[in-house]
């Protein structure tokens, strides 16, 4: 059960950010290596805050808004000063260490202390004791689907429309007279604001910051997002073909929305690394499991493909 447990907090956390990378990967077609700085900036933020008193819940919002800031700073280098996205990405990345050290004080910062979302005195009083060893998860829970309802209702918005437009036909945009430069620039601060998000996130769950937290952010949340939409986005392979009315096999109409797919690439991607080590593998082998689980998934998927379309 405490396996379990530990891929769901692991999991959930690293949710919020895969809808991050989902933003800038599959609808902006942003590399967006910047994510390595913003996630490690939320923590940053939300130690520095509750060390100073700020209620946990306000340092959600808080966190938030910086990463979106970090984001905008992106989109501003890329968009206005004309660099290309990737670099733009890897200057904000670098920058962000800095600053990160610099909002922190110092390279680690304990909160163990102090009052955070997952431990403070009201829970204590109002949550029952059968349901305290969950409640990390529960909370957890609530944060993700909290996310991706607002995400899913941005994304069926004027500005959510025109973000996807801009990942797939930058004219389009263009042609309706919108700047496509602007548009890059709000998906990025939507973007970031839920990498730093789950920075938070991740600091009072883990009870410090670390400067290095970030490190490998953007693989994990590629192997999120991959997984994710490779596996679950297209739930038909998991049911099977149905019966139409005339016998005919034909494939259910409807399929996870890519949030949902992404949220669950997450679990399944701690649950693997959960199995690799529970198969003796040391946690520098970490990066070699999330290069297998690209490979396998691409693979397979690349497969199914064809033989959907060799049946067409």
């Amino acid at each position: 059960m405490s396996i379990i447990i530990g891929i769901l907090e692991e999991g959930l956390i690293y949710a919020i950010l895969a809808l991050g990378v989902y933003i800038t990967y599959k609808i902006l077609d942003f590399p967006d290596l910047s994510v390595d700085g913003t996630f490690p900036m939320g923590a940053a933020v939300t130690a520095m805050l509750i060390m100073k008193g700020v209620p946990p819940l306000l340092t959600l919002f808080l966190a938030f808004l910086a990463g979106a800031l970090a984001g905008c700073v992106t989109g501003f280098i890329h968009v206005k000063l004309r660099v290309r996205d990737l670099l733009s990405g890897i200057i904000m990345m670098t920058a962000l260490y800095s600053l990160n050290l610099r909002i922190a004080g110092k390279a680690n910062l304990p909160i163990f202390s102090k009052d955070t979302i997952f431990d403070n005195g009201f829970l204590e009083q109002v949550v029952p004791e059968p349901v305290k060893p969950y409640l990390v998860v529960l909370i957890l829970l609530l944060i993700t689907i909290v996310c991706k309802i607002l995400l899913d209702l941005y994304l069926n918005t004027r500005s959510g429309y025109l973000l996807r437009a801009v990942g797939d036909n930058e004219v389009l945009v263009t042609s309706l007279a919108r700047d496509k430069g602007m548009v890059k620039l709000a998906g990025l601060a939507v973007a970031n604001g839920f990498v730093a998000l789950a920075g938070c996130v991740y600091c009072q769950q883990k009870g410090f910051f670390e400067i290095s937290t970030g490190t490998g952010a953007i693989v994990i949340g590629l192997a999120n997002v991959i997984i994710g939409t490779k596996l679950f986005k297209n739930f038909h392979w998991f049911f099977g073909r149905v019966k139409g009315d005339k016998g005919k096999e034909i494939k259910p109409r409807d399929g996870l929305r890519a949030t949902t797919a992404v949220i669950l690439g997450s679990l399944v991607y701690r649950s693997c690394v959960a199995l690799a080590i529970s198969l003796g593998m040391a946690a520098s082998d970490l990066k070699l499991v999330t290069a297998v689980l690209f490979l396998i998934i691409l693979v397979l998927s690349s497969k199914k493909g064809k033989k959907v379309n060799g049946h067409a």
